[in-house]
């Protein structure tokens, strides 16, 4: 038991940094001194053409005197495929450098050769980053300029293939002020940290912050004879010129490439606590703010209406029904039909009741990680600044949510049991197993691909063994615990009793999981423009952070997924269908369909560059894994609205 506290003590240690400072986005700010040494990090190559990461010294760049040493890593940079290094790359605070040389690489091998004009055409990205500020690159389109994080490792014109061997580095720095940075940080907790105004001395050196990290990457053609005898960091033998405009650098097989920097500081107006706000402007941001509020205006407006007409009929229908005395009744449903008729069978179990319970209880956790991990991200606690963060706190609240799954799903059993709670234990244990045991068969076929192919996006075998240990020392014991509740807590009690014999269901004119299959497209109205930014964020390699408009829609597809399956529970009643209850499920979890014909429909107009079997494999893999979590999430929404609407219904109905 001590291990597993432990382990979860280290989980809530790996998501509490972002809870730092109570602002956007969120992190201690850094105070240099003239002079002071600045290091560069690199992550993982990365590419919208493959989506496979790769390590940045898998190519042939300049590698530190030192080493490579990989920094500190929490287990969603892992998941992510994020493998940030040490770099050659070093600046001195504010002090302006040029025409510094770097190292010269050995020959280009036929295989180095090979793979460097393979990574150029795939569009490879080096990633950089300064004061964990990632490097950010402008280019200019028309009358407008485009911002880019990172920069391309090469370029191609016709047959030849060039690289970029020199960066043109502009840090943007901000005086440091105690008194301001204390009175933006906020928090008494954070302040404390950090030197109240008047407690600095006064002969102390002037401190600058780093508010900004540009590249212009520039290829030049060096001669590599001319730094035979050149050491890293020495002056290169003549002025570098950079002009992104022009290539000259071309690579070719058994020669080496020269590497070379230069850097400027500029003061700047941008503050420290906003110095995110380059990369987090999203392009289109007035489209997008329309469309989420054309969205929820439009499905606001729908929901009042369906539940508007619902709420009328059925007290229309309860209030007639109550008048009569049970003479009258009895002549009613002989005269009438619809839900009134199916009173004794309303409650009768559904098939597979034990599958639909699993179902439910991984609803549920599903759902309540998601609701949790957006209103902390909406909150600032999960921001960009913390790389892995999001990653890790929804699956820190997922494992922790095990008990609501495990109380929730044999609650369901029980209740379908009538206050039998014999099989709890094998309920309990599907609920840890399902949807983690689908996850992982997923990520298991996927993670094979990426290995083949050597990219750091596969996950390593150790964090294989974690997330295995995480799993079955934390979530199944949590999720036991929960079913353990679940069985010594009442049942539901129904309010009609079911007849041993089952009515039978009258022919209908059209077939009922039609309806329930069309049902999905309302609630993927309330999101499928939220989902193109998201997708944008995954696949395209764009920031996203809006969770508090993520969180109006997650709550709004919460109220449109119940309201649906309300009404279509309501709309089979009538016609008394009674096996109401898978179908309640899959009436608001068929949106996911929806959602996965929108991710191909994605894949094939807006990723049309996605190359190779591997890429669209992995694209649709993680796409059916998205979707099914989406699925169960949805589903157990519109089942549990469905079952407080007829359980309320029918304890109104006077039935013997």
């Amino acid at each position: 038991m001590a291990r597993l506290v432990a382990l979860l003590l280290l989980l809530v240690a790996a998501v509490l940094p972002a809870a730092r400072g109570f602002y956007l986005p969120g992190s201690y700010p850094h105070k240099y001194s003239p002079g002071d040494l600045l290091s560069v990090k690199v992550n993982s190559l990365t590419s919208i053409d493959t989506e496979m990461p790769f390590s940045y010294y898998s190519l042939p760049f300049c590698v530190p005197p030192d080493g490579v040493k990989d920094s500190a890593e929490n287990l969603g940079e892992l998941l992510m495929g994020d493998r940030i290094e040490n770099s050659p790359y070093r600046f001195k605070m504010y002090t302006n450098e040029s025409d510094v040389f770097l190292c010269r690489s050995p020959p280009l091998a036929p295989d180095t050769f090979a793979l460097l004009k393979k990574r150029i055409d795939e569009m490879y990205q080096v990633n950089l980053i300064l004061d964990n500020l990632p490097a950010i690159r402008y280019t200019k389109k028309d009358d407008y300029y485009l911002r880019w994080t990172g920069y391309p490792v090469g370029i191609r014109v016709g047959v030849d293939y060039y690289v970029f061997n020199h960066l043109q580095f502009t840090v943007l720095v901000h005086k440091y002020e105690d008194a301001n940075v204390a009175r933006v940080m906020g928090a008494a907790d954070a302040t404390d940290a950090v030197p109240a105004a008047g407690a600095a001395s006064a002969s102390s050196p002037p401190g600058w912050m780093v508010v900004g990290f540009e590249v212009v990457p520039c290829s030049i053609k060096h001669n590599p004879e001319d730094v035979k005898s050149r050491n890293m960091y020495d002056r290169y033998p003549s002025k570098i010129k950079c002009d992104p405009t022009t290539v000259s650098m071309s690579i070719k097989e058994n020669e080496p490439i020269v590497y070379t920097y230069e850097v400027n500081f500029v003061e700047s107006d941008i503050k420290w606590p906003s110095r995110w706000d380059a990369y987090l402007k999203m392009e289109g941001a007035k489209v997008h703010w329309f469309s989420i509020l054309n969205s929820l205006m439009v499905i606001a407006f729908l929901a009042g209406i369906v539940f508007v007409i619902l709420l009328r009929t059925v007290r229309r229908d309860l209030t007639k029904y109550e008048e009569l005395d049970s003479e009258a009744q009895a002549q009613m449903n002989e005269e009438l039909s619809g839900w009134k008729l199916v009173v004794s069978d309303v409650f009768r179990a559904p098939s597979n009741p034990k599958l639909l319970c699993v179902m439910v209880g991984d609803g549920v956790q599903i759902l309540g990680m998601a609701v949790v991990t957006i209103l902390f991200a909406a909150l600032g606690f999960m921001s960009p600044a913390s790389r892995g963060t999001l990653i890790t706190g929804m699956l820190f609240f997922y494992l922790v949510l095990g008990i609501l799954a495990g109380y929730v799903g044999v609650r369901v059993w029980k209740t379908i049991k009538c206050g039998d709670h014999s099989g709890w234990v094998g309920v309990s244990w599907r609920v840890a197993c399902f949807f983690p045991g689908i996850a992982f068969l997923i990520l298991t076929t996927l993670n094979f691909l990426l290995w083949g192919s050597h990219s750091t996006g596969a996950i390593p075998f150790s964090l294989f063994v974690v997330l295995i240990l995480l799993w079955f020392c934390i979530s199944v014991p949590l999720t036991l615990v929960g079913g353990f509740l679940g069985a010594k807590a009442p049942h539901i009690e129904y309010p009609v009793r079911t007849n041993q014999i089952p009515r039978e269901i009258p022919p209908q004119k059209y077939p009922s999981w039609l309806l329930v299959l069309g049902a999905g497209t309302l609630p993927f109205g309330t999101l499928f423009i939220e989902l193109f930014f998201i997708m944008s964020s995954i696949w395209m390699g764009r920031v996203y952070y809006v969770f508090g408009f993520l969180f109006i829609v997650l709550l709004l597809l919460v109220i449109v997924c119940a309201e649906v399956s309300l009404v279509l529970t309501y709309m089979h009643l009538c016609v008394e269908d009674w096996k109401w209850w898978w179908k309640s499920f899959f009436s608001s979890g068929s949106v996911a369909i929806y959602i996965f014909l929108y991710s191909i429909n994605y894949l094939v107009f807006d990723l049309k560059s996605l190359s190779g079997p591997v890429s669209a494999t992995l694209y649709i893999g993680y796409s059916l894994f998205m979707v099914i979590a989406i699925m169960l999430a949805t589903g157990t929404v519109g089942f549990i609205s469905s079952f407080c609407f007829v359980h309320y219904l029918f304890s109104s109905v006077k039935a013997d």
